[in-house]
């Protein structure tokens, strides 16, 4: 397996996924910063011009976070990554889809990337306000999800946490934010995690 990441980006929680299984698998850098997945090398693979984006051994493609965490966790059952409980598992998914397509679609991606919202530099502040209204009723949320509960998926590390965690690494590492107790507690405890630090220095985000 190969996996086309960049540095700190939503795909570093598909790198920790990729790190708990502990089979072997291949870290290709994509440049964001220069455009790299808008070039043709990169869109050949995948057209939507993003990551993470996985090559799977056949040479097959996996694209969007969910996606490519289920796979994982279902091609490796070893890995206990998706809970054995189906009202467990249903709850960790629906985290997981809050995660990806609510709070870092809308929330983190006004913030990072206000002038895809609003051409008129003006109005990207009111982006940005927006946008962290999202981020944090988020927060809110899931810290309520996590009350009472190491991991999303209860006392055992889910594929919903992966995803928890890299939105958690963007607000407090990137924007400086407070995370509420519960959100807080679980990054803590992902951050030890011998896999996380692993990927954080692989990724020089540490």
């Amino acid at each position: 397996m190969k996996l086309y990441y960049a540095p700190g980006a939503c795909s570093i929680g598909i790198h920790v996924l990729l790190e708990e299984i502990g089979k072997p698998y291949q870290l290709e850098l994509v440049d964001l910063r220069g455009g790299a997945q808008f070039k043709p090398p990169f869109v050949a693979l995948n057209p939507k011009s993003k990551v993470p984006t996985l090559e799977r051994d056949d040479g097959s493609i996996l694209t969007e976070f969910p996606v490519i965490a289920y796979w994982l966790a279902r091609q490796n059952p070893q890995a206990n990554l998706i809970p054995g409980d189906e009202e467990t598992m249903i709850r960790a998914a629906e985290a997981m889809e809050y995660v990806v397509g609510t709070m870092h679609g809308q929330g983190f991606a006004r913030l990072f990337r206000s002038e895809r919202f609003a051409p008129s530099p003006s109005d990207h502040e009111a982006v940005k306000a927006a946008g962290r209204d999202i981020v944090e009723k988020g927060f809110a949320l899931l810290d309520k999800a996590l009350a009472g509960k190491s991991y999303l998926g209860g006392n055992a590390l889910s594929i919903a946490d992966a995803a928890l965690f890299y939105v958690e690494f963007w607000a407090t590492k990137r924007l400086g934010m407070s995370l509420p107790a519960n959100c807080a507690a679980h990054f803590e405890r992902m951050t030890a995690r011998p896999a996380v630090q692993r990927v954080l220095h692989q990724e020089g985000v540490a």
